[in-house]
């Protein structure tokens, strides 16, 4: 049976140099197919929104829709760490609903950790719910829910101006109580010297190879999300695709009569067909 990790066993990792590999699960064969190929975390993501609901973004999605997906996760992947990610307005508020709101994902979906985006800004959140015992990741660079703000879905970090803050981002997390920090879309260098700098795990999603670890999103990993491909994307399959031909060949076999074939169906006993047949015959001839 594949062994669950811990956050003694991410730190343990980071210190020795050994890389995190995760990524993001909405639903039961994904999170089962991820334990098989052996993932080290899944991040039942508020990318749902996009990837399975179709929205234009994140900030649609509600704590109800978190927690269901993260339930269906837990359930295919009982012996890897998940973490369930608060969606938009989940923990802005105030520290009590950020609180109760991660709770929920505890409760309800059994993570092992939940994730919050924003740096400085967020720290109290981190920090109180941190202080009632639960496991946060941070998130900084990129932050989707907030994309606005920042001018769109664009890479951060890029000025030092803007690379400084986002140092003062990362060290302030950490001092919050944060267990690991999330890196989206960051130049590579600004990522090391954050990776450098702390003493917790940082993990990256478009922030080069120097982390402890990389996520992509499931669903452009295989190349299911169609509606767009962020430039740090490798594809390892062409699901869409092969999805497409496998239903366009079902149409094309229904509509000719190929299919079902005999061996796709189920036959009467025999000789209880000579049988059925005289039954009807004598009940419409009483009639």
């Amino acid at each position: 049976m594949k062994k669950k990790l811990s956050r003694l066993d991410f730190i343990n990792m980071k210190q020795s140099g050994e890389k995190v590999a995760w990524v993001t699960a909405y639903d039961y064969w994904t999170a089962q197919f991820a334990e098989a190929a052996g993932m080290d975390m899944l991040l039942v993501g508020d990318s749902l929104g996009m990837c399975i609901y179709g929205y234009e973004g994140t900030v649609p999605v509600t704590m109800d829709q978190c927690i269901y997906h993260s339930e269906a996760v837990r359930r295919g992947a009982p012996n890897t760490f998940v973490i369930g990610d608060m969606p938009f307005l989940s923990y802005q508020v105030n520290n009590d609903e950020a609180v109760r709101n991660a709770g929920r994902f505890f409760k309800e979906a059994g993570v092992d950790a939940i994730k919050l985006e924003g740096g400085q800004r967020v720290c109290p959140q981190i920090r109180a719910i941190a202080n009632a015992g639960m496991l946060v990741m941070g998130h900084i660079g990129l932050t989707p829910q907030s994309s606005g703000q920042l001018g769109g879905f664009k890479a951060q970090g890029r000025t030092a101006e803007i690379a400084v803050e986002l140092v003062e981002d990362a060290l302030a997390v950490q001092d919050a109580g944060a267990f690991a920090l999330l890196v989206e879309a960051v130049p590579p260098e600004v990522c090391k010297i954050i990776r450098d700098r702390l003493t917790i795990p940082v993990y990256g999603i478009g922030a080069g190879v120097d982390t402890d670890g990389q996520v992509l999103i499931v669903s452009d990993l295989l190349g299911v999300f169609q509606a767009f491909t962020p430039k740090f994307v490798k594809k390892y399959a062409n699901l869409a695709e092969v999805t497409i031909n496998a239903l366009q060949a079902y149409v094309d076999d229904v509509r000719s009569g190929r299919f079902p074939e005999p061996k796709h169906c189920y036959t009467m006993i025999e000789g209880e067909l000579p049988k059925l047949k005289e039954e009807l015959s004598k009940r419409l001839e009483s009639k």
